[in-house]
């Protein structure tokens, strides 16, 4: 990448942790819930463009259903469950990585833009309501911490690839690297958590690895459907899609290991 693009997605990042920190550190909590509701509602619109020729009516439709799934697994279901399932989605996910580039039925798109979006929005906003932003935050420091350090290693050192046929530009190097920081994140965080050093490690390097998976899913996804970018919402990242993947992916598993081994209820 040029360094005007390494400059624009800085940039950008640097913004949006900005916005980020306002709204879940000096806004009431329920704000931080609808807003990143907000996101996953642009998350949901551009989840249409997988599905390829599709009228306005199916795109409103279909999201007419995400924000209804995000409504009713609020108010009415149970968060354990809903984690499991989301689980249980990217281990098939990570399997159908391995067959890629069979192609993606229409109703497996379907499907898995619900498994993506609604247990990864009730797991933020889960944590960040009950638990408090400083959750949250880590959370996203460690997943944002793996992507950018496997984004640098990777360009630094990168060799081989990692899955070629879904996203040629990863590495197996720059994984390494994004685990490297991740777990560095993750030790320096957990006094600020008061949790024990060696679990909340070892719980982020599991949440990195299977963030890795989310973000090689949305790409399977995105290539299936011919596109580069989910969007256009974030110069130099792209979408919502393209910033949330390994969010989706890590937040269901942290959410669960922590209300496993009873750090949280």
């Amino acid at each position: 990448m040029p360094v005007e693009g390494i400059r624009k997605r800085l940039v950008t990042a640097l913004l949006a942790m900005a916005v980020l920190v306002v709204v879940l550190f000096l806004l009431p909590p329920i704000f931080g819930v609808l807003a990143l509701a907000l996101l996953v509602a642009a998350g949901a619109w551009e989840w249409t463009g997988f599905f390829g020729e599709v009228t306005p009516a199916q795109r409103a439709a279909f999201l007419a259903l995400i924000v209804a799934a995000l409504a009713v697994s609020w108010f009415a279901v149970p968060l354990q469950p809903l984690l499991l399932l989301a689980l249980g989605w990217w281990v098939l996910a990570f399997l159908w990585i391995f067959r890629f580039p069979t192609p993606i039925p229409r109703w497996l798109v379907f499907t898995a833009g619900l498994l993506v979006l609604v247990p990864g929005w009730m797991a933020v906003a889960h944590l960040h309501f009950y638990y408090g932003p400083e959750w949250l935050m880590v959370l996203l420091l460690v997943i944002g911490g793996a992507d950018t350090g496997a984004f640098f290693t990777g360009k630094a050192f990168g060799r081989t690839r990692l899955a070629p046929g879904v996203s040629p530009g990863k590495t197996w190097e720059g994984a390494v690297g994004g685990l490297v920081l991740a777990a560095t994140i993750a030790a320096f965080s957990a006094t600020w958590l008061g949790l024990p050093r060696s679990f909340l490690v070892s719980l982020c390097l599991a949440v990195a690895l299977i963030s890795i998976v989310g973000d090689l899913t949305i790409s399977m996804f995105k290539r299936n459907a011919g596109l580069k970018d989910s969007g256009r919402l974030f110069p130099g990242h792209g979408g919502v899609l393209d910033r949330v993947d390994s969010l989706s992916a890590g937040a269901p598993l942290f959410v669960f290991g922590l209300g496993w081994l009873g750090h949280i209820t």
